[in-house]
């Protein structure tokens, strides 16, 4: 009996040479998790893919849909498995070549992983392709720019067969980069570069900075809602939440207007460092653009990354509000992120904010309030929130105290505070 299965194809994994097992074995992992609502049989590698086997032995296009969004893999196919049997694999690509729609040209590429096939590949493109000619004489066959191709691949004692084939993320599997932290609103910009980031294979931790107890925790509710539209790629493992809102009040009285930003942005990412260490990350990712708005000056940027050890990452520092807007509605976010909420993005903000900050001038605004306490005080009042959607995510083996019983832990899975 032909079975029909998800075949998984990868680019980048495939250049890691002597690695190359430990990217293929994350990617299983990872797709594991991305298909835990399916009922799969087995996933497992083979030469050059990943092959993901239903119970039913009749895999989906639901299933192959929710493969493509995982990070690594380049092309899902529906494809047939077949014995080595000539007519058997013949009828797979009439099959699978029926499937793939409304087309006028075709080609077959055969390909041969298995020496001990006696057929070489021209013999097998014959073989198939005068086959497909009888089964769909209106169809034309063009070798060099064909609308539909079917391949036909014998692997491993085995034959696959698939036409059906469509463009997943690409990128490496999440949990082969190490950890990042991302600062994380629920605006447009900063879901797509913790997306963009884990998409290289990094597991993400966001920090989200709530405008609470000064506004409401809508801002957080979204977040919420964001990381789990992000779910399907497997990118995050918790998400923190650090009331800010006090202060931003504090700051705003003590430091010159056109200077606010530059200050808040400095104590945010010296908790976003601070959650780094905890946490083990390697590195802050924010969703800058460069000159997008006035914190995003290269003056402006320069002045707040001197406050932090770590490396900064910005992937969308070269990319356009079109472009960015374009990523969050693929992937996911772009509803939740046009609805509107306070936050500490529009809290306390000045009418007029320095675009080309002068260093001598933050580090007076700097020492003009007890940042070191602020600090303290905010590492100490954190809140968290632990998703299931990355197998790769380890917590710290400190745990910190939840203050907020939505987004903590539930008091049944805290382990006391060391």
């Amino acid at each position: 009996m032909t079975e029909r299965l998800c075949l998984v194809h990868y680019h980048e994994i495939g250049l890691k040479g002597k690695n190359r097992s430990t990217f293929e074995n994350q990617l299983v992992t990872n797709l594991h998790r991305a298909l835990r609502d399916f009922e799969v049989r087995n996933i497992q590698r083979i030469s050059g893919y990943v092959v993901v086997e239903s119970e039913d032995r009749q895999a989906s296009e639901a299933m192959a849909a929710a493969i493509r969004c995982v990070p690594g893999v380049a092309r899902v196919s529906l494809a047939y498995k077949c014995g080595l049997d000539e007519q058997e694999f013949i009828a797979a690509a009439i099959r699978a070549m029926g499937e793939a729609g409304d087309f006028r040209s075709f080609k077959v590429h055969a390909r041969r992983s298995s020496t001990t096939y006696e057929r070489h590949t021209l013999e097998m493109n014959q073989l198939v392709g005068s086959a497909l000619c009888e089964a769909f004489p209106e169809k034309k066959v063009d070798v060099h720019n064909p609308d539909v191709t079917v391949v036909v691949h014998v692997v491993q004692g085995s034959t696959y067969v698939y036409a059906a084939s469509a463009p997943g993320v690409g990128g490496l599997p999440v949990g082969t980069a190490g950890k990042v932290v991302t600062l994380l609103s629920s605006g447009f910009d900063s879901p797509v570069a913790t997306w963009m980031v884990g998409r290289r294979g990094a597991i993400c931790v966001p920090v989200h900075f709530s405008g609470r107890p000064q506004t409401s925790d809508t801002s957080e509710w979204l977040c919420d809602d964001i990381v789990e539209a992000l779910a399907p790629s497997g990118v995050v493992g918790r998400l923190y939440v650090c009331p800010f809102g006090d202060k931003q009040r504090e700051i705003s009285l003590a430091v010159p207007q056109s200077l606010r930003i530059i200050m808040y942005r400095r104590l945010m990412f010296q908790v976003a460092e601070r959650v780094a260490a905890l946490e083990g990350a390697k590195a802050l990712v924010t969703g800058e653009s460069l000159g997008q708005v006035a914190s995003q000056t290269l003056e402006n940027i320069w002045a707040v990354d001197e406050c932090v050890q770590i490396p900064v990452l910005r992937p969308l520092i070269g990319s356009d509000k079109q472009e960015i807007i374009h990523r969050a509605e693929q992937i996911g976010t772009y509803d939740i992120s046009c609805q509107t909420a306070p936050d500490c993005c529009t809290l306390f903000m000045p009418r007029r904010p320095e675009t080309h900050a002068r260093l001598d001038q933050v580090h007076e605004a700097w020492e003009s309030f007890d940042h070191e306490a602020m600090l303290e005080d905010l590492i100490a009042n954190i809140e968290y929130k632990d998703y299931s959607q990355c197998p790769s995510y380890h917590a710290p083996g400190g745990r910190l105290r939840a203050h907020h019983n939505e987004l903590g832990p539930s008091p049944e899975k805290s382990a006391p505070e060391e």
